[in-house]
């Protein structure tokens, strides 16, 4: 019965409480969650599973057999937090100073220690095994050549046992308690960050004609660049391009000599970002030429979109109807946010859940990486519930 889970993750939320406001006050950046990896390692091994630590220099993995032979299926967590000083004043908050969790992954650690309780009681009803995969350094590469995703997928995590499918969730504070989104293809965008430098000739500001103005040609850009979604790409087509930097000058009277500029293009396709990449080369070298200027342009792919399987999902969703049959479920729910969750949806069919997390009244509203970001921690019961019926369900 779909409510036992409900049942299970509501006499645990102590337990579940209690470890998010612990990793919550100790938070820990990407590939130095030295703690937090000790903790989940403590916990998992209390359950008696076979853990590994040091996947991907602070991840954590572990086994549950099921009591029949059957798939493998990973579970997702991350654990990283964000370079931020929180600002919430909860009695729980950050004791390290300039890190916080701003984006809920201490919710999604303690909500992985938590299933794998639920599922271990219930291990001799599964068919299968399952991999709980703690992951580091979701957030960026923080000085490593690749995320945390990338390096565990490069250390064999999705081997041994060969990985068949994989589920994840991530608290949303875009959308309230009771909200439950996914979709049955891509549901988080693909994400490049740009860097461009305009370089032109720099001298005093009363004399412009014997300068050539970066300042002028990297305002001509950005305003240019805007066209890219509006008169480029098709109207039933979704992307985002964003410059969020701009650089240039350090005094009243100088003209600079050069602009520095930074930002995202965000898409679900790859036709539209060939088609985004393409224009935005274009308008930044032939813009920044028109008016006398030189440009070069870096452009690197973070994550690549998070596609669900449809067949996974749709079994997912019809779970989590008959689980929150009150739920406000959107089944075609897409965000142009980025997750590294998509490498592994890359190599392994499988499915990304974001469960409504924010409480207006109770003042639980800011978004992810704000420095009052917190959650209605009952989320925490609903996720567990969800996930460890999708693995039910999954490994019958």
């Amino acid at each position: 019965m779909e409510t036992d889970f409900i049942d299970r993750a509501e006499k645990l939320f102590p337990y579940l409480q209690d470890l998010r406001r612990d990793f919550h006050r100790h938070p820990e950046l990407g590939f130095r969650e030295v703690r937090t990896g000790g903790k989940v390692a403590q916990e998992l091994g209390s359950l008696g599973l076979e853990v590994t630590k040091g996947v991907g220099k602070t991840g954590v993995t572990a086994l549950l057999e099921g009591a029949r032979p059957g798939p493998t299926l990973m579970l997702r967590f991350d654990m990283d937090a964000l370079p931020i000083e929180e600002e919430t004043g909860a009695e729980y908050a950050s004791n390290n100073p300039g890190v916080m969790h701003a984006c809920g992954h201490d919710g999604h650690t303690a909500i992985g220690l938590t299933v794998a309780k639920i599922l271990h009681a219930i291990r001799h009803e599964l068919a299968g095994t399952v991999k709980f995969c703690f992951q580091p350094s979701e957030e960026g590469n923080n000085g490593e050549e690749v995320g945390g995703a990338e390096m565990m997928i490069r250390e064999g995590v999705l081997e041994n046992p060969r990985v068949d499918m994989a589920l994840g969730v991530h608290v949303w504070n875009e959308k309230p308690l009771g909200w439950i989104g996914a979709s049955t293809g891509p549901v988080m965008a693909g994400a490049e960050i740009f860097k461009f430098r305009i370089v032109g000739r720099g001298g005093h500001g009363a004399i412009p004609d014997s300068t050539v103005d970066p300042i002028v040609a990297a305002a001509q850009i950005v305003t240019s660049l805007q066209t890219i979604v509006s008169r480029n790409i098709p109207p039933s087509e979704t992307a985002v391009v964003s410059v969020t930097q701009f650089h240039a000058g350090t005094t009243f009277n100088v003209i600079p000599q050069e602009a520095h500029l930074e930002g995202t293009i965000r898409s679900f396709e790859a036709a539209v970002r060939g088609r985004i990449v393409h224009r935005f080369e274009q308008i930044v070298t032939q813009t920044a030429s028109a008016m006398g200027c030189r440009a070069e342009i870096e452009i690197k792919r973070l994550t690549p979109p998070v596609v669900n399987d449809p067949q996974i999902t749709g079994r997912v969703l019809n779970t989590t109807k008959r689980l929150f049959p009150s739920s406000r479920l959107e089944a075609s729910y897409q965000t142009m946010t980025a997750e590294d969750m998509a490498f592994f949806l890359q190599k392994v069919p499988g499915c990304f859940l974001l469960i409504g997390s924010a409480n207006e009244e109770k003042n639980l509203n800011f978004g992810h990486h704000h420095p009052k970001f917190d959650f209605d921690e009952q989320v925490l019961v609903h996720a567990s519930a969800i996930l460890s019926a999708a693995v039910a369900e999954l490994l019958q």
